[in-house]
């Protein structure tokens, strides 16, 4: 059974690259386009792992990472913050909200597979 994984960004294309992308490896990728839209396709679909845009309408990543970090029913599922923008301290600020890992955009397909790997064990 394919590994899950839930990607959620308010960037239509961005979202389709990365379902074909992920999916050629082997995933199954469910998408959402904005914080509150993704929390609850969380609680319907259980993802193995979520990708989450930092700056979204609605609610932002790191609004969304604390409360399913906060929630029992998800604080297991590894959350990396995928980011265009941020200053320095982005990785300090993801990782005290929450977040397993971090990606900077533009980033090599390589490089995000690679930490998918690491945070789904495989």
């Amino acid at each position: 059974m394919p590994k899950k994984i839930l990607f959620i960004d308010d960037e239509p294309d961005l979202v389709m690259l990365m379902q074909t992308r992920l999916a050629s490896h082997g995933y199954q990728v469910l998408s959402a386009f904005d914080g509150e839209e993704g929390l609850k396709m969380v609680q319907e679909e259980k993802p193995d792992l979520i990708l989450l845009d930092k700056i979204m309408p609605k609610m932002d990543g790191l609004e969304v990472c604390q409360r399913l970090k906060a929630d029992p029913k998800t604080k297991d599922i590894p959350v990396m913050i995928v980011s265009a923008s941020g200053g320095m301290d982005l990785p300090e600020r993801c990782l005290a909200a929450g977040a397993d890992d971090v990606i900077i955009k533009p980033f090599e397909a390589e490089d995000l597979l690679a930490k998918i790997k690491a945070l789904l064990k495989e």
